[in-house]
């Protein structure tokens, strides 16, 4: 009988943890698809520690417009936003790529008395004292698309810059065989996400015998890259293989390579639809990493929760199966023009609107 009873008791409490489980699980809040909660120590906030009663002025402060990416990552934000009746205004600010603007644009915001900040940081280094000046203010700070080296702001929503390096440098390593020399075109010298996009494909490549040949920057833009891959063609011809940290500039190589009649080595790229026009017209081997532009929504989602509330995990990531051939068909959208990246959380209206082929 004893023995029964102590069963008994033990089913209970697994029954009882189970659901516990089950319940904190249903209550995580969805900030985007494919999020999910960083491994390792990972504080939540408080149950409404940053409540507060709607109308709310939200700060939304970027690093730059340095390529089509940006431009959707502020259209899904600015619709994002719009579904929320308790945000009044959205006090936008473009960094121009400069710390020292943007460290200016978030002193303004907290001047204002903004009810939270999101921030899609232009420096790994340079934001963190007026991070923590926000955060000592009272407004909760929301960090999206590239990373800081503070933790003092509220909560962050990463598409892990060092995974989406590493999963194109490990698609390099199998297509080649681990051999061969390789062309970099690395994004805008300075920003933490080039950094660690780097970072992540010298982490793939370690322990082979791939050789960087060149490595150049390309600002992420199509002419830019252009401008490098051309020069390239001419210094350094013939690579083996070619990393992008971004689509534009991949797209830009494919033109390149296509101009000067020349077939197209197996090349990495990311979720832009130039790109994936571009990789499937010139039957090139190719690959794409995904960084959704729906970060900037993410951050909005994040904003809403904390102000109502919501208790948030200081650490989200995103780590996105790549584009490949068998799943091609899934993110190219023909009928959208080269500007259009995937995946998008905007309607079908406003991708028609603002990427339909004219």
């Amino acid at each position: 009988m004893k023995q029964k009873k102590a069963l008994l008791v033990r089913t209970l409490i697994a029954a009882a943890m189970t659901f516990a489980c089950a319940a904190s699980q249903a209550a995580e809040p969805v900030l985007m698809p494919g999020a999910i909660v960083r491994e390792g120590p990972n504080p939540m906030t408080a149950p409404n520690q940053y409540k507060k009663a709607g109308p709310w002025k939200i700060g939304f402060s970027i690093w730059g417009f340095g390529n089509t990416w940006m431009t959707q990552m502020v259209h899904e934000t600015d619709a994002e936003a719009a579904k929320h009746k308790d945000i009044a205004k959205l006090v936008f600010a473009d960094a121009n790529s400069k710390p020292a603007k943007q460290i200016a644009d978030i002193e303004d915001m907290i001047a204002q008395k903004v009810d939270a900040i999101i921030i899609a940081p232009v420096s790994y280094t340079a934001l963190t004292p007026v991070i923590k000046k926000a955060v000592a203010a009272g407004i909760p700070v929301i960090v999206h698309s590239t990373e800081v080296d503070t933790d003092a702001y509220t909560t962050e929503i990463q598409g892990e810059s060092l995974y989406f390096g590493e999963v194109g440098g490990k698609f390099l390593v199998d297509t080649l065989h681990g051999k061969g020399n390789i062309w970099v075109l690395r994004g805008q010298a300075g920003i933490a996400a080039d950094t660690m996009r780097y970072d992540g494909l010298r982490k793939a490549l370690a322990g082979s015998n791939i050789k960087i040949a060149s490595e150049q920057y390309g600002d992420w833009s199509y002419n830019k890259g252009k401008q490098v891959c051309e020069s390239l063609m001419l210094s350094n011809p013939n690579p083996d293989g070619i990393w992008s940290s971004g689509g534009d500039m991949s797209r830009a190589c494919i033109d390149v390579f296509k101009e000067f009649g020349k077939p197209v080595p197996p090349i990495t790229g990311e979720g832009n639809n130039g790109f994936m026009r571009a990789w499937k017209n010139s039957g090139a081997n190719a690959m794409a990493a995904v960084f959704p532009s729906e970060q900037g929504a993410a951050g909005i989602r994040a904003a809403v929760d904390l102000l109502n509330g919501e208790s948030l995990h200081k650490h989200y990531v995103l780590r996105p199966a790549p584009i490949t051939k068998a799943n091609f068909a899934q993110f190219y959208r023909p009928d959208l023009n080269d500007n259009y990246w995937a995946p998008s959380s905007l309607s079908e209206a406003d991708l028609k609107k603002y990427y339909g082929n004219k």
